[in-house]
């Protein structure tokens, strides 16, 4: 049983106590009748996560200025480094074992939940440009192709079956229907810009060109200044309740018991699709534009200016130079995919006569293994490998700790609980603990919990 502390919701990947982790794998074999998740309260998650700084490099009391070490951040994270949210509530879930006899070889699990999931690469030449302007940058090709950004919030129905094919075997899927909230998508920028100095010492400004950016269910509630509040609350409802833009999407997973003691498990989540067709609001600008000039299109900032006038000024240069194209055509957006791969081995097997312990432990009370979990980032896969110990401590109790290396650090330290006081089941799970002292420095950060009714538990075997 392990789970590991980074990115969504593979914390709970094979914590098979917790109702939830049939969502991380859904060949999961639940060992009880049937469960129903107090609604809202089921589960609940929310991730951080920043893989080249924290907020302690910009506002750490060290004697430093904070410009100084704005400009260091700047020119020290390169275009690959990216900042992450991820959140997820549980609005309502439930499941129940069936089949022939006692033994009910079969559990189905149902339920709906919230997610968020935002990505945003570090732009960095547009970064460097909006610093130094492009006076002291003459000849540089600016890469405007570092624009990459991505957000969405979902509403997921789902349904899944897990099936125990035999004594080694248990695999399990689960179809999901999306419907888009809000969306937005600007991944496939490509383009450069270059200041020259041409002939009479003018300035040559040349931009090439190709940037887009969509999005869904935005425009309506930001472009209607007289919106009822309660018009918007309405329309936010309706798209909860599968009124937004609808994908399709399956989740496989299988577990498979090499020996009584030995354990593979692996998952493949969110393989599907959004296709976004109401409340359009997509934007481009595309191909080659040549500007000459006295003056820079990106000065410094003279003393005594604002950030608010400077970048009014660039705006005003941009609106003469440019007209971007606005449209409403239909766009499909890809769900980011999420893979789990995990191996464990439990020892330390009680040998009472009396032991209560769950059927899926078989009676081991630890166990230790390895987790690689990868998402599908517009770049680049993220990648965590994790390491833990699985404890329980009693009947009624199990912990866990972890150590994981991912994108944010190499030394995630973190712990769990899973407890259970009569039918009530409660889970409690966080990471990166030994940032907790101060949390400024912590380049990520996840905590999830969540609270459940469990019924018939231990009885099937």
């Amino acid at each position: 049983m392990h789970y590991s502390f980074t990115q969504n919701k593979q914390l709970l990947f094979g914590f098979n106590d917790i109702p939830q982790s049939v969502m991380v794998n859904p060949s999961t074999t639940l060992d009880n009748n049937w469960f129903v998740g107090f609604p809202l309260l089921s589960h609940f998650h929310v991730n951080f996560g920043s893989s080249g700084m924290s907020a302690f490099d910009l506002f750490a009391d060290d004697g430093r200025d904070f410009n100084s070490k704005l400009q260091s951040l700047i020119f020290r994270l390169d275009d690959n480094d990216f900042f992450t949210a991820t959140q997820s509530l549980d609005v309502f879930s439930g499941g129940f074992a069936f089949g022939k006899g006692i033994e009910k070889d079969r559990y189905l699990s149902f339920g709906m939940y919230i997610e968020t999931d935002v990505i945003a690469y570090y732009p960095k030449d547009y970064a460097i440009l909006a610093y130094e302007g492009n006076a002291s940058n003459i000849g540089r090709v600016f890469d405007l192709s570092d624009l990459n950004v991505r957000g969405e919030v979902v509403s997921v129905f789902h349904v899944g079956i897990t099936k125990k094919v035999n004594n080694k075997l248990t695999v399990g899927a689960r179809g999901k229907i999306y419907s888009s909230i809000f969306n937005i998508n600007s991944t496939e920028n490509r383009g450069t810009f270059t200041t020259q100095v041409g002939q009479n010492n003018l300035l040559s400004h040349t931009f090439n060109l190709d940037l887009s950016v969509n999005t869904s269910g935005i425009g309506s509630l930001i472009d209607d200044d007289n919106s009822d509040i309660s018009n918007d609350i309405k329309t936010l409802r309706r798209r909860l309740l599968f009124g937004g833009n609808l994908g399709l999407g399956l989740d496989f997973g299988f577990t498979y018991e090499a020996s009584e003691q030995l354990v593979f498990e692996g998952s493949l989540l969110d393989f599907g699709f959004i296709r976004h067709n109401k409340d359009l609001e997509n934007y481009s600008l595309s191909g080659s534009y040549v500007y000459e000039g006295i003056n820079p299109l990106f000065p410094e900032m003279p003393d005594g200016q604002t950030a608010e006038d400077y970048w009014d000024e660039v705006a005003d240069n941009f609106e003469e130079l440019f007209e971007v194209d606005s449209t409403k055509t239909k766009y499909t957006t890809w769900r980011p995919v999420k893979l789990n791969a995990a191996v464990r081995y439990k020892f330390g097997k009680k040998n009472s006569k009396d032991c209560n312990c769950l059927a899926e432990d078989g009676g081991y009370l630890n166990a230790v293994g390895a987790q690689l979990y990868a998402i599908k980032r517009p770049k680049a896969p993220q990648l965590a490998l994790t390491a833990f110990y699985y404890r329980r401590v009693f009947n009624d109790l199990s912990v866990k700790a972890t150590y994981t290396i991912d994108s944010f650090s190499f030394t995630n330290m973190g712990f769990g609980l899973s407890t259970d006081i009569g039918p009530l089941n409660f889970y409690l799970l966080a990471d990166n603990l030994l940032e907790y002292q101060n949390i400024a420095k912590a380049q990520s950060a996840s905590l999830q919990f969540g609270l459940n009714l469990v019924f018939g538990k231990g009885q099937k075997q």
